[in-house]
């Protein structure tokens, strides 16, 4: 009841109000039955703006911790995530991603919406970078459709590294359905799963308009942060050469 009401009466209406959001493709989502809606990840409000146009309950993971942090902070922080539509990760699984499999087969086993970020985390410069396969392995074991979606603006409303930006209007796109039951057993297959995995991307690509990148984005962050380090670095040599260069000689 809680998720209704914070969609319908609380922070749906003030979103839509203060940020005057667009849809397009919105009649590609079903009205019932499980579907997976794979989605890029610019800001960590793309969970809020998905949602808002559609009027079934839409899942997704998130941190163990936000449910399981003792005091009233972890209460309320439980409360929150769970009336927003988020479930935790099952923690019995042997790594985080396989815990989030397992709870992402769960929400559809219910018939319900799930949401997914192939990249794995948000994109840290505004492009599109590699899916890891899991979105294509939870496609067939549960043989659901996936419905490739983009956000577009949400890296302006909250850019990465901060909590608010700007005021803009984003817009939330999803695409037609994509069917792989042409592939049903062969989930093992690696080749299969990255294959899967592309064609995801480039649907999403082709939603978003976003450059695309062949790296995964974690590696892609981890590089950027070291070209930034090195790049201080070095001004912080030159500027000390460069006082060595200034400073006057004793005659």
């Amino acid at each position: 009841m809680i998720y209704w009401f914070l969609k319908y009466l609380s922070l749906g209406p003030l979103f839509k109000v203060v940020f005057r959001p667009r849809c397009e493709g919105l009649e590609n989502v079903p009205l019932e039955g499980p579907a997976i809606i794979a989605s890029n990840h610019l800001s960590y409000m793309d969970w809020l703006f998905t949602p808002l146009f559609i009027n079934r309950k839409m899942t997704f993971v998130a941190k163990a911790e936000y449910f399981t942090t003792p005091g009233i902070k972890g209460w309320l922080q439980k409360t929150f995530f769970s009336s927003v539509g988020q479930v935790p990760i099952d923690r019995s699984g042997a790594s985080a991603a396989e815990g989030a499999l397992k709870s992402a087969r769960r929400v559809l086993s219910e018939g319900e919406l799930f949401g997914i970020y192939p990249e794995g985390t948000r994109s840290h410069d505004g492009k599109l970078y590699r899916g890891k396969t899991g979105v294509a392995r939870l496609a067939l074991e549960t043989g659901v459709p996936v419905i490739p979606c983009a956000v577009i603006g949400t890296d302006v409303v909250a850019p990465p590294g901060k909590k608010f930006g700007r005021v803009t209007q984003p817009t939330v796109k999803f695409g037609k359905p994509l069917d792989f039951s042409r592939y049903q057993g062969m989930e093992n297959d690696r080749y299969i799963l990255r294959s899967i995995t592309d064609e995801i991307m480039y649907e999403i690509m082709m939603l978003s308009g976003q450059e695309y990148v062949d790296k995964y984005a974690t590696k892609a962050k981890e590089e950027s942060n070291r070209a930034k380090l090195d790049a201080r670095r070095a001004a912080r040599e030159a500027e000390k050469q460069q006082r060595v260069t200034d400073t006057p000689k004793a005659s």
